[in-house]
């Protein structure tokens, strides 16, 4: 009988893990006792991707409100800063604010709008309509959004940010003037001095600002990339990437696990004789169509993975073969014609008719999105997943 399934997607139940466990011997003895418990085997290019808030919290990586405190003033030779398209989150941004605020008299905080940059809505783009205003070249204070927009409070955490992150400036001792602004160099009519928190535009923000005169221009990605007596840190990423822990400790985002993921890879060799991929992922690079979320928070999705995982996806689109090339066949001469196609398709197909339609996205980026909606994000309890038959296609029996 020919094989019915595809991809096969397991989320993988862990002990709870602490700092300081043995993550390797968890994860492969975790995974392993999945498959004798489901009876399912291992193959080859199987993939095991974690979370990397597992593999942060196994390394400690946290610091804490006072760390951040004390490298923002070890950074900044100025008690008055501009704080720039922060995201709008309680998990991801309000603690940081915290720190920023302990070691600042006064912040100019510059919110884009009518969203941040991941989604996360100010306020709606029919109200903009409404109000005739241009997010692309108006700057508004306050008193100005206020007018026009009051009180929005948002759509899922109920929750006004405007509102939230001025009081949790002024809960630290500093005060807070807002402006509302979607280009970087507006922040410089206010201040030369400028923590530039958005993620996935940083390097084009920083660079406009140095290029217009800004004094000290740094990122989330340029604070704690050290230890302060002792915390942690991320050379690479900084701040970016990072969770709230407690009230006040934040979880960074993991460093140093390129030989993690290659010892889980030879300890699941030595134990199966298979060539399996390893992963580390955070956000998986997706939309959410109601809330006009894009879920990547993260810097990145893959951190850390083993090389099988580098590339994107060459493939050709079935639909498009059995629509064109082969329209004029049916049954089992369709089938073998297809399998045919794709056991003899070139090694680089970029600029094919054929592959329209497929997704032009690192290998890491899909695997990542897939493990992020399987693993979730609350208490299901698997923050292993293990993805079978991902590399596999139409002729694989």
């Amino acid at each position: 009988m020919s094989r019915c399934v595809g991809t096969q997607v397991r989320g993988i139940r862990l002990p709870i893990i602490k700092e300081g466990d043995n993550l390797v011997k968890e994860v492969v003895s975790s995974v392993i006792d999945a498959s004798i418990s489901e009876n399912f085997s291992f193959h080859d290019k199987d993939v095991i991707a974690i979370t990397e808030s597992v593999v942060a919290r196994c390394q400690g990586n946290y610091c804490t409100v006072d760390d951040i405190a004390t490298d923002i003033k070890n950074k900044f030779n100025t008690d008055t800063i501009g704080v720039i398209f922060p995201i709008l989150s309680r998990n991801r941004f309000a603690i940081l604010l915290r720190g920023i605020a302990r070691a600042t008299k006064k912040i100019y905080l510059m919110l884009s709008y009518p969203s941040d940059e991941v989604g996360n809505s100010l306020v709606s783009l029919d109200k903009i309509d409404e109000e005739n205003i241009n997010p692309y070249s108006d700057v508004l204070n306050i008193d100005e959004y206020r007018k026009h927009f009051g009180y929005e409070k948002h759509v899922f955490t109920g929750v006004d940010y405007v509102e939230y992150y001025e009081s949790l400036i002024k809960e630290e001792g500093s005060s807070v003037e807002f402006v509302f602004a979607n280009q970087a160099k507006t922040i410089l009519n206010y201040t030369k001095d400028v923590l530039c928190c958005d993620i996935h535009s940083r390097k084009r923000t920083k660079r406009i600002l140095k290029e217009l005169g800004g004094n000290v221009i740094l990122g989330l990605d340029d604070i704690m990339t050290s230890s302060i007596n002792g915390s942690g840190f991320n050379k690479n990423y900084g701040l970016l990437g990072s969770n709230k822990s407690t009230e006040s400790k934040v979880k960074l985002f993991p460093r140093d696990a390129e030989q993690l993921v290659l010892d889980i890879q030879k300890e699941m060799f030595d134990k199966t004789s298979k060539h399996i991929e390893v992963m580390v992922y955070g956000d998986g690079a997706f939309k959410d169509p109601q809330g006009h979320i894009w879920e990547l928070a993260d810097p990145i999705v893959s951190p850390f993975h083993t090389d099988g995982l580098n590339g994107t996806p060459n493939e050709l689109k079935l639909k498009y073969l059995a629509d064109n090339e082969y329209k004029n066949l049916t049954g089992e001469e369709l089938k073998d014609a297809i399998k045919n196609k794709i056991a003899n398709k070139d090694s680089n197909l970029k600029g094919s008719m054929a592959t329209q339609g497929t997704t032009p996205r690192q290998i890491t980026d899909l695997l990542g999105s897939l493990c992020d909606l399987t693993s979730g994000s609350g208490d299901k309890g698997t923050p292993v997943v293990l993805v079978q038959g991902y590399f596999d296609n139409y002729t694989n029996e």
